[in-house]
């Protein structure tokens, strides 16, 4: 059995664990408050948006244009979203996992035609070590994210897919859809899907609260059903007869970058609230480990106290009837 002296100094050394942990818990519950804000405030925009453009894509045969048409893929493109640090759970493992599946899938291409853009520094660092092309260093959009930094992805990939230096680009990342619940995505982002109309998909989000129990995934599940039967009952026409001014290459030249960019930073947004999510709770779980091995210890160190007094009283009565 352990002395009393290790008992003592390994209860110390956890109530130090157990303090870092329960204030990286804090500050991650902090900042996915401000993520969530930023969601929330960017959503209504981007599903009216995306409902605009791929309604008048689907319906307008003149409408189609180089970045919604589908050719043979010679060369990819992977936007895929990490973190720059650890301590957040399997967050980072999932999204490294996911880029070496699409790197398998694309493996006929050829390594050198697998273009990756790392926004992270965990999967920046894997992908160099997996003799992958990096396109770039924007690790710093992980710990702020700005619609700047987005654009300047954004614009790459388009001007590299219109002059068919790239085929297809895809986007690998978390989608934030409670403080327990982060659905890890693979989207193809160009060519443009304008099959994909459904726009009740992933838009049933908790962006109110930062409790991951249980009860709160049954209550999205159950809700998202509940929309979705709605959906079905009382189903729109959609408007066909689009009226364009001034003309529809001005509109769409307008249109459609806007709605890359939107998608790019929205995909920016769902990984940092995932982020923070996946952190706080994986500091959560740490914080309820130390405090269920505090509570041992203190038991051990309790008994073996009360051995240690019990055996000098013992001693002592010896010495005295002696």
């Amino acid at each position: 059995m352990a002395s009393l002296k290790e008992i003592k100094d390994r209860i110390a050394s956890i109530n130090s664990t157990r303090k870092i942990t329960s204030a990286m818990k804090m500050v991650a519950s902090s900042k996915l408050h401000h993520a969530q804000v930023m969601i929330e405030n960017m959503l209504p925009y981007e599903g009216m948006l995306e409902h605009i453009l791929k309604t008048f894509l689907a319906s307008e045969i003149d409408a189609r244009n180089i970045y919604s048409e589908e050719r043979p893929v010679k060369r990819v493109a992977i936007v895929a979203f990490s973190s720059n640090s650890s301590l957040c759970g399997g967050f980072n493992a999932n999204i490294i996992k996911a880029v070496q599946k699409a790197v398998e899938d694309y493996r006929e291409l050829g390594l050198e035609n697998i273009v990756v853009y790392p926004v992270g520094r965990k999967i920046a660092e894997k992908a160099i070590k997996s003799g992958l092309i990096v396109a770039g260093d924007f690790n710093n959009l992980c710990d702020h994210p700005c619609v700047d930094g987005c654009v300047d992805i954004v614009k790459d990939v388009a001007v590299k897919f219109r002059n068919g230096e790239i085929d297809k680009v895809e986007l690998i990342y978390h989608h934030f859809k409670s403080a327990g619940s982060q659905i890890l995505k693979r989207k193809t982002y160009l060519p443009i899907d304008i099959t994909e109309v459904d726009f009740n998909e992933d838009k049933v989000r908790d962006l109110k609260t930062q409790i991951a129990t249980k009860e709160t995934q049954e209550y999205l599940a159950r809700r998202a059903r509940e929309e979705a039967a709605k959906a079905n009952e009382e189903v729109a026409p959609l408007n066909d007869n689009f009226l364009v001014e001034p003309d529809l290459y001005t509109v769409l030249s307008k249109l459609i970058p806007q709605y890359l960019k939107l998608q790019m930073y929205t995909a920016l947004l769902d990984s940092n609230a995932s982020e923070h999510a996946a952190r706080m709770v994986a500091m959560q779980t740490a914080t309820d480990n130390a405090d269920e091995l505090l509570r041992v210890l203190n038991l051990q160190y309790n008994k073996s106290r009360q051995q240690a007094i019990t055996n000098e009283l013992l001693d002592l009565a010896g010495g005295s009837q002696n």
